[in-house]
């Protein structure tokens, strides 16, 4: 998670085009990917759910219902309905899933926060403790600012930060020493801010931070780009920063990334997908084939591209490898930040 790598996107060799396409190479990832005793061409029962740990509006929920509805629009997989367990951390959803073990109609949108919360000692679960799916993109953190707000750079909030740790309210969410959190924390770090004296607050979604920002209850927030650029491009919000090794191209050129004002940290942040524990090789076959599907249409490289992030599908085996290698490099962060207990 801390590094100057650039990653490239893993893409399989399906080409879809159109709607009927899309349906065919449904159909022939789940033929190609199950062995003889899976090919039981298992489809779901009940309407899937999308389970979701933060409230609408937040950055899971935007690409919840984002799959939903390229799934229902181009007929891979319809009806779905996106699921909302906002709460703890995302605690509330992750023993909404523990609960449900064996139960294929339930996904969850993964994100680093169940790792780092298990890190720190107030969360029970990892990603170990489902059934992997899928991997989906990675992205940076957009640290930002109202218009009217003083702060008009990120040299700005370093200074102001450096002086008097205190002084600004950083909204973040879901919880204090995720992803979210630690995208503004080791910047700042490496700038020389004390983070320790850093007053973050924790709110259940990206979109309830932002809120509150627009509202002045804080003075900044962290977010990724999709929470972010309906107010950005609005008008109503400024960039002070952002978390990648280089600038972005596009809209988001003249945005300075961290490294240009003073601050030497490059952070990215990925989402998921897990399954309930105990569901057939069928039934994660199924899933695996229906996220590749989405991986591969216009929709969903328009929505990556628009949103600046990196589309980097993998299966559950390969997803599961990545994530192990997530936990240790978030242990590892979080240790260097002193929030790491376990």
């Amino acid at each position: 998670m801390i590094h100057n790598v650039t990653r490239t996107m893993t893409h399989n060799s399906f080409r879809i085009t159109g709607r009927h396409g899309l349906a065919a190479a449904l159909a022939a990832a789940l033929a190609l990917s199950m062995t003889p005793s899976a090919k039981a061409q298992w489809k779901p029962e009940r309407i899937p759910e999308l389970i979701v740990s933060v409230a609408p509006g937040g950055n899971q929920d935007i690409t919840a219902r984002t799959i939903q509805s390229i799934w229902q629009e181009r007929k891979i997989l319809s009806p779905v309905n996106v699921i909302n367990k906002p709460g703890g951390g995302g605690a509330i959803a992750y023993t909404h899933m523990s609960q449900r073990a064996k139960d294929p109609s339930q996904l969850l949108i993964l994100a680093p926060t169940m790792m780092t919360s298990r890190i720190m000692g107030v969360g029970q679960f990892t990603h170990r403790d489902f059934t992997p799916i899928a991997m989906l993109f990675n992205e940076y953190i957009f640290t930002v600012v109202r218009t009217e707000s003083p702060l008009k750079t990120g040299a700005d909030l370093i200074q102001r930060l450096k002086a008097a740790p205190d002084s600004l309210s950083v909204g973040v969410a879901t919880a204090v020493g995720n992803h979210i959190h630690m995208g503004i924390a080791l910047p700042m770090k490496a700038a020389g801010v004390d983070i320790k004296k850093m007053k973050v607050v924790a709110f259940k979604s990206s979109g309830e931070s932002l809120t509150a920002v627009l509202g002045g209850h804080i003075e900044v927030a962290a977010a990724t780009f999709a929470a972010v650029l309906p107010h950005v491009t609005a008008g109503r919000l400024r960039i002070l920063g952002v978390s990648a090794p280089q600038r972005m191209g596009g809209a988001l050129a003249t945005i300075p990334t961290w490294k240009e004002q003073g601050a030497n940290a490059v952070f990215d942040s990925w989402r998921g997908v897990v399954g309930t524990k105990g569901i057939s090789e069928a039934q994660v076959k199924y899933w695996e084939a229906a996220f590749l599907a989405l991986s591969q249409t216009d929709e969903w490289k328009t929505d990556i591209e628009k949103n600046y992030r990196v589309n980097h599908f993998l299966n559950g085996r390969d997803s599961n490898i990545y994530w192990d290698a997530q936990y240790k490099e978030l242990e590892e962060g979080l240790t260097e930040l002193g929030l790491a207990k376990r």
